[in-house]
């Protein structure tokens, strides 16, 4: 497969772009649980504990089932690990727990062929599995390239057999971070080598009659991940496959960042009707994932009954409704706008837009909500890194002076009334917009429109002119779909018109946190995040608007600033790129990253990899700037970006060598 093939098929990765669909794949027996087809998305976690720690592998595995997970997922990063599996799974089974075990194996297929005899799937990692990562050698000729596809082919035989004769699944799992050498030097640290890596191996099991197969393309970054799933879905499509997707986003961290991102990219591909089985990797105990996961998920189980009348037929792939020639999901490329008012659209970074029209009006310290923190002793505002750029009033007035930078949105016609307009603009209607004699900033108006209203006669009398941003608002269903078919038709229009994408989620859509266990989920940061996240991973969207007047304006203008971090579109905090942690992890995870988070959070922009162990470690943490990683228990691995800077460092002073290390690269910034 070649970059020419992939540009005749732009945007052939689901159903539709348009209404939701569910993509059916191939059903996979794993255990009793069957996985793809028309079977119910999975969940699933993987365990932290050390594999060797019988007792307390079996005690956190049944607490992951009891939080809803259907798989669980254990490390075996060597033969011993391995055959201990058996021992896990034999007192699981006699406390009554029959839930699917999943082998982890990074490096070793000896590895792998006890496990896959035991346990009911094995994991194994394209990049690392009988191939290599040390970048001894850069170019690969054709022959060379096939001598080493020839190679792997005769270490992976015995495992695919093994599978076969014991009816193991496996999951060929890529990681964004750990491509090999050979893949690297032909495709680069692209979705397209993370494709290719795993497409080797699907094509060497399908050689020797073996079928039960799962897909992974995790990465850190959820713009990656999800051109990484979209190009694997083609590509299986165009050579007659069709095998279930699992998905998460590789390291995501803890929180409310974890959670964000985690929907982001999880969220996007299921709003397409991709993925059959679903792990959220945190920070966190592993029975803290399932319910996130689960919160995921149901949204699309009751979509899926709603589109009964959109049914997919298997492995097959509709033609769009709607397909403009210059959209790839392929690639990133941000919609070109023009800049009203200089202030939002061209090369802008995505506002933020609040609402605050509910709140007391008389009190400034109101909008240390929306990041303007209010000194009654001097009488000003301080603007911090997340400070929203508008906030809508509605037809309220405040009764103190507002930030000078902060613009503020009335609707027409009680802007109409104002008396000073400064910094103060007007949202009308399509209607108001159009109608005769209407007045109109000289700077900035702000119309609300659906998709809808495009292929209206009102629509078409709109008078354009460079002071004019769409509001654009939903109230379908699928009205992430809805949107982007918005996006289409004004890219078929010629339109360049600024838009700020409006989500609502009022009383009739809510409640907006539920209890799972012991775990409370707010699924306004979920739902948010899928909604926003899929259109601004695409380039789609010149500002965001959350209205959801049952949440706390501080969450609200948080979810934001972190949906908008998380797509990589606005970067307003330091970034961590921590893995979730597992049995070869080598320090308390949670522990280090608060501990790392609580004195470099004032570092905006930095990525910062926390690693558990020197599997994950220089791989999973590519896209990071500095990395700390465990290589030995106390001892930690420093980095810059890929390159070792301090090697078995003290984790007493591995914190402060990183500092240093910051602070000489002209980084560093003292904390406030």
């Amino acid at each position: 497969m070649n970059a020419d093939a992939i540009k005749l098929l732009p945007g052939r990765y689901c159903n539709s772009l348009t209404e939701y669909s569910r993509f059916v794949t191939r059903e996979v027996n794993i255990g009793d649980v069957p996985l793809g087809g028309n079977n119910p998305i999975r969940i699933q976690s993987m365990t932290t504990t050390d594999t060797m720690d019988t007792i307390a592998t079996v005690e956190q595995s049944i607490r992951m089932i009891d939080a809803g997970c259907e798989y669980v997922r254990i490390t075996a990063p060597s033969i011993k690990e391995a055959q201990n599996l058996a021992e896990i799974k034999k007192q699981l089974r006699a406390r009554g727990y029959t839930t699917p075990l999943v082998a982890d194996i990074h490096f070793t297929p000896n590895a792998a062929e006890v496990a896959a005899r035991i346990v009911e799937k094995v994991r194994v990692n394209p990049g690392n599995y009988a191939d290599k990562k040390k970048f001894d050698q850069l170019t690969y000729t054709d022959a060379e390239y096939q001598g080493e596809l020839d190679r792997i082919f005769t270490k992976f035989t015995p495992l695919v057999k093994i599978c076969k004769e014991y009816g193991t699944a496996m999951r060929i799992g890529t990681n964004h971070g750990s491509l090999s050498d050979r893949i690297m030097s032909r495709y680069g640290d692209t979705p397209q080598g993370m494709v290719e890596s795993a497409m080797e191996f699907m094509r060497m099991s399908e050689s020797l009659g073996y079928y039960n197969l799962v897909v992974s393309m995790k990465s850190s970054n959820p713009q990656v991940m999800v051109q990484a799933y979209r190009l694997l879905v083609e590509t299986m499509v165009a050579e007659g496959m069709n095998y279930p997707l699992h998905l998460g986003v590789t390291e995501a961290g803890d929180g409310e960042d974890g959670r964000i991102k985690s929907a982001v990219g999880i969220g996007t591909l299921l709003e397409d009707g991709l993925g059959d089985t679903v792990r959220v990797s945190l920070t966190e105990e592993p029975e803290a994932e399932a319910p996130v996961a689960i919160a995921l998920v149901n949204r699309y189980t009751q979509r899926n009954a709603e589109s009964e009348k959109h049914k997919a037929t298997d492995g097959k792939i509709s033609a769009f409704s709607l397909q403009p020639s210059t959209y790839s999901p392929y690639e990133y490329k941000k919609r070109e706008t023009y800049e009203a008012n200089a202030f939002i659209g061209g090369h802008m970074v995505p506002r933020v837009v609040v609402d605050i029209s509910k709140l007391n009006l008389k009190d400034p310290a109101i909008l240390n909500a929306a990041g303007y923190l209010y000194s009654p002793v001097l009488d000003k505002y301080n603007m911090g890194e997340q400070s929203v750029d508008f906030v809508y009033l509605a037809d309220e007035l405040p009764s103190f002076s507002m930030p000078g930078n902060l613009k503020q949105l009335y609707n027409y016609n009680t802007w109409l009334k104002l008396s000073d307009k400064a910094q103060c603009h007007p949202l009308f209607t399509l209607k108001e917009y159009i109608a005769p004699g209407s007045d109109r900033s000289s700077t900035m108006n702000l119309v609300r429109i659906t998709n809808a209203d495009l292929d209206t006669d009102d629509f078409g009398s709109i008078q354009l002119d460079k002071s004019l941003v769409f509001v654009l608002e939903t109230n379908e269903t699928h009205g992430m779909a809805d949107q982007r078919a918005l996006f289409f038709k004004l890219e078929e229009m010629g339109l360049d018109v600024p838009v700020i994408v409006k989500r609502s989620y009022g009383k009739d859509h809510g409640p907006w946190t539920m209890v799972h266990g012991q775990e409370e989920i707010t699924l306004l940061q979920l739902y948010a995040a899928t909604d926003f996240g899929a259109l601004l991973v695409d380039g789609f969207g010149d500002g965001i608007w959350i209205d959801a007047p049952e949440v706390a304006t501080d969450v609200i203008t948080s979810t934001a600033f972190g949906i908008l971090q998380a797509t990589r579109s606005r970067i307003s905090k330091t970034e961590y790129i921590s893995c979730p942690s597992c049995g070869r992890t080598l320090f308390d995870l949670m522990e280090t990253t608060q501990m790392i988070r609580s004195r470099t959070s004032h570092l905006k922009g930095l990525k910062i990899g926390i690693m558990g162990c020197i599997v994950n470690g220089p791989g999973e943490m590519a896209d990071a700037d500095y990395g700390y990683v465990g290589s030995g228990p106390g001892k930690v691995t420093l980095y810059r970006s890929k390159e070792v800077v301090k090697k078995n460092v003290g984790s007493e002073n591995a914190l402060d060598e990183l500092i240093n290390i910051i602070r000489e690269d002209g980084n560093w910034i003292e904390p406030a």
